[in-house]
């Protein structure tokens, strides 16, 4: 039975994946947490991390482990600094070593990208970027990454050139659970999204961005004054966030080649609102992903020797 040679580690804000990988790449286990960078102190990480790979380890071994995400968060386990775009997606050189006191393990932080014009950072994204990057070697183009923040990231010779956040994700929860329009939004957890309700209102805010504040109230009124339902209102506070932030990322997209790299669901809404502009694209599991890139780190470091 193969044994394991370096583990890969996705840390997040709300949770933690690990798995055991051979030198090749190839996955032999896998594990997952809900202590992620949010609940964690960073003289509690270590443990977090053991209680996951205890298995995994072997006495007088030392495992490589490569991390990317939240833990290298200034909130997280151990700082580590952005490199700034433009820039390869990964460098081995700027990872950082937080101090443990398991001499099994030897842990590596991937450090995220930063951007000083206009002001921008991410951190796991880099890693999807280079995992990408890995499988796409001569692409030019976009890459849309949904989620809580969504990062849109110009690529060109290997290099991200630049990129732009929209806290798409983050205002449709606020709006949804918090705002005035949340007395029209509960629904059962089994109701789906309107398609045809959802791309209506991309269309409208992509069009006209400028009206979004006046079309946001525009939905706690239908629900006093038309009956608008509770999904064709979440359907529609969702088109109007992210045709809003296609109008706002346009000069980023128009005229390239887009890739979609996120979870399924969300991802296949930017793909309809995209397509719905005109705009072929083409979108990725971000879990695969994610691992090309941690893949790609462990050859560079592999290779530096670190």
């Amino acid at each position: 039975m193969s044994t394991t040679d370096w583990i890969a580690v996705d840390w997040g804000t709300s949770h933690m994946r690990a798995w055991a990988m051979t030198a090749s790449g190839d996955i032999l286990q896998r594990a997952a947490s809900d202590k992620g960078m949010g609940s964690l102190s960073p003289d509690q990480f270590e443990a977090a991390l053991l209680e996951q790979i205890e298995p995994w380890l072997r006495d007088n071994v030392l495992m490589p482990v490569l991390a990317c995400g939240m833990v290298g968060a200034r909130q997280g386990w151990c700082e580590a600094p952005y490199t700034q775009v433009p820039c390869t997606p990964l460098a081995a050189d700027q990872m950082v070593k937080p101090d443990v006191k398991d001499a099994r393990i030897a842990v590596h932080i991937i450090p995220g990208l930063c951007q000083q014009g206009p002001a921008d950072v991410m951190r796991g994204e880099e890693t999807q970027i280079a995992g990408f990057m890995a499988e796409h070697p001569h692409f030019v183009g976009v890459l849309c990454l949904p989620g809580t923040h969504c990062k849109w990231a110009d690529l060109r010779d290997g290099k991200v050139l630049r990129f732009h956040t929209y806290m798409t994700g983050e205002l449709f929860a606020l709006l949804s659970q918090q705002s005035v329009l949340r007395h029209g939004m509960q629904q059962d957890a089994a109701q789906g999204m309107d398609e045809a309700v959802f791309l209506q209102a991309v269309n409208e805010a992509f069009q006209q961005p400028q009206q979004l504040s006046s079309a946001l109230f525009g939905l706690r009124a239908a629900g006093l004054l038309q009956g608008l339902g509770a999904a064709a209102a979440r359907a529609r506070l969702s088109g109007l966030l992210i045709g809003n932030e296609l109008a706002a990322a346009a000069p980023l997209w128009q005229g390239h080649a887009v890739s979609i790299i996120g979870d399924k669901g969300l991802s296949a809404l930017y793909a309809k609102a995209l397509q719905a502009q005109g705009i072929p694209v083409a979108t990725v599991s971000a879990e695969q992903i994610t691992l090309n890139g941690l893949r790609a780190a462990w050859q560079q470091l592999a290779r530096s020797g670190s």
